[in-house]
């Protein structure tokens, strides 16, 4: 599976979907496409559903994101989250952290 990185409009969200396995030779990509996809929108998801790896540094370009979002009054969320990268997130407590949404629905659901 190769690395991509794509961006959807949805109605009350702006979304990053990330496809492939998240590494320190790649995880600067996920961190300019969040950083860049913020500056844009003022509600933002990343779709980590075709994530089949993430590492620590993958981990921090999001809990970069997040920290960026709210000290800018943005909200951010994870959305469709695979295990793999649940897994890591679990493993780092950080499932406790960010808002993690099963589906785009779930998350509208939650935005109301």
């Amino acid at each position: 599976m190769s690395n991509r990185i794509d961006f959807s409009e949805h109605d009350q969200f702006s979304v990053v979907v990330v496809e492939g396995e998240v590494d320190l030779s790649w995880s600067a990509e996920l961190r300019n496409a969040v950083l860049e996809a913020l500056k844009g929108s003022n509600n933002l998801l990343v779709d980590l559903s075709a994530v089949s790896y993430i590492d620590s540094s993958g981990i921090a370009a999001l809990v970069e994101g997040l920290q960026t979002a709210k000290a800018q009054g943005k909200t951010f969320g994870l959305v469709s989250v695979s295990a793999p990268a649940r897994a890591v997130l679990e493993l780092a407590r950080l499932d406790q952290v960010f808002a993690i949404h099963q589906d785009l629905a779930a998350a509208g659901n939650a935005a109301q």
